[in-house]
């Protein structure tokens, strides 16, 4: 009797801790939140994030996996940050983000980190600390001399330009700009006269003003680039309403379905971009190749990235390591009306 009274007490002690343990469990356990990758960008209401975000959606799903897709209505680092915190609470496996600030959101991304959350970074990079690997556009050094060689050309070798960028915290921007200041040092650009970096924040409205106020501060001006597509759509259309086109010219980094009109009319002769459909897809590979252990993010690393093909990461100038995309494509009356219906 004293050996049964045991052994019951005894099994009732194993339930008893076997409760205890799935009690324990956190809700929304490890198989629900392996299934579920998230998308962080800059800001809502911008085409270009919403197409990015839409390629991230599309090879997510084709993957069996579940898309969660966010984006603050400011472009803040704040308000990116609140983000990430309820993505780490949703035990997310990964997170991919397009940064509003290359440093501030370091601490949220490494509390990430810290939990087994992923962290890719596309389109606008956060620092090394922050992140596994970055998806990147294109190599930085040959974007940034491109848009040298379109100011140039465009200027006729001679005269005034200026750039219009997104937040003057974007470390793409930052980065493009960068590389455009040190390559008008060289001789041949020796007649050009870079004047101001106007910041638009990546908002129509502001970049409108500041295009406003290039023209007014700087009459002799004769180009404008502007690396981010909310700005050169917004510079393109204040060119075009104001009859300016052939006195001030536009380029840099644009929509097609955007810039058709603008590149047609004259009032952009040409301008660069990259499939952003494309690149959120190739972070929606290169994320679940991160959380399944097939990539750790170091350089020399491949992935296959469904359609896209196989990729390889490389180191990056910021102490990390990315991949390319590829190369940007020009785009120019001869073509733009191939491409004003695909994105």
């Amino acid at each position: 009797m004293n050996q049964k009274k045991l052994w019951v007490l005894g099994a009732l002690a194993v339930i008893g801790t076997l409760v205890l343990v799935t009690g324990c469990k956190p809700q929304g356990g490890s198989q629900e939140a392996s299934n579920q990758y998230a998308i962080l960008f800059k800001s809502t209401g911008n085409p270009f994030g919403e197409r990015v975000m839409g390629g991230f959606e599309e090879g997510i799903k084709e993957q069996g996996f579940e898309a969660i897709l966010r984006a603050p209505d400011l472009p803040t680092a704040e308000a990116q940050i609140q983000m990430i915190e309820q993505l780490i609470a949703q035990r997310v496996a990964a997170i991919c983000i397009s940064a509003n600030d290359f440093d501030a959101l370091q601490p949220a991304l490494t509390n990430a980190i810290n939990q087994g959350i992923k962290v890719v970074s596309l389109d606008s990079a956060v620092n090394a600390a922050s992140r596994q690997v970055h998806v990147n556009q294109a190599d930085t050094q040959l974007i940034g001399e491109t848009l040298v060689e379109a100011a140039f050309d465009l200027a006729g070798g001679s005269g005034e330009i200026a750039i219009l960028s997104a937040t003057s915290q974007a470390s793409n921007q930052n980065a493009w700009i960068a590389v455009m200041q040190e390559t008008l040092k060289q001789p041949q650009y020796a007649n050009l006269n870079l004047v101001k970096v106007a910041y638009g924040d990546d908002l129509r409205d502001k970049s409108t003003s500041e295009t406003e106020a290039l023209i007014a501060s700087y009459p002799n001006l004769k180009v404008i680039v502007a690396p981010t597509t909310v700005g050169i759509a917004a510079a393109a259309k204040v060119i075009s309403d104001r009859g300016l086109t052939g006195k001030v010219q536009i380029t840099g980094l644009g929509l097609p379905s955007e810039m058709a009109d603008y590149i047609n009319n004259g009032s952009c002769p040409y301008m660069y971009l990259w499939n952003p459909i494309d690149m959120g897809y190739l972070g929606a590979y290169a994320a679940p190749a991160l959380v399944n252990g097939s990539i750790s993010g170091k350089a020399g690393d491949t992935f296959n990235a469904g359609r896209l093909g196989t990729y390889t990461i490389t180191d990056a100038a910021d102490g990390g390591t990315e991949v390319l995309l590829g190369p940007p494509y020009k785009f120019e009356p001869s073509n733009i009306n191939d491409w004003k219906d695909v994105y």
